[in-house]
């Protein structure tokens, strides 16, 4: 059983940076970062690979966000910078523990999920 903890979401001005961190316990193949506004579906944001540190990035956030972990604390890392007030939302951190060719983007494709972190960008 993997446990995530998400931590580092608050309230931030248009243009600012925040850093999500999700610590998870257990073994994971992918550890993604998922986001949900009011009103709207679940969508991908990022997720890197255990091995070979792979990444896939949702377009919106490309060049804006980076995805990195440290396999000695078993964190990962969202870092987020240019932030837009579209990018408010509910963040979660989800991990697949089982292997796959390529990152999927579907949240059905993850088995465990953190408990979210709010992200809130003001105009």
């Amino acid at each position: 059983q993997v446990q995530l903890v998400e931590s580092g979401g608050g309230l931030v001005q248009a243009g600012g940076s925040l850093r999500l961190s999700c610590a998870a316990s257990g073994g994971t193949f992918i550890v993604g970062w998922f986001r949900q506004a009011p009103g709207k579906e679940r969508e991908f944001v990022a997720a890197i690979t255990s091995i070979g540190a792979s990444t896939n990035y949702a377009d919106s956030v490309k060049g804006r966000f980076t995805i990195s972990r440290d396999d000695a604390k078993n964190t990962v890392y969202l870092q987020m910078n240019s932030l837009k007030p579209e990018d408010t939302a509910v963040y979660y951190c989800a991990a697949r523990s089982k292997f796959t060719l390529v990152i999927l983007t579907t949240p059905t494709s993850y088995d465990f999920w953190g408990q979210g972190t709010q992200v809130t960008v003001s105009s």
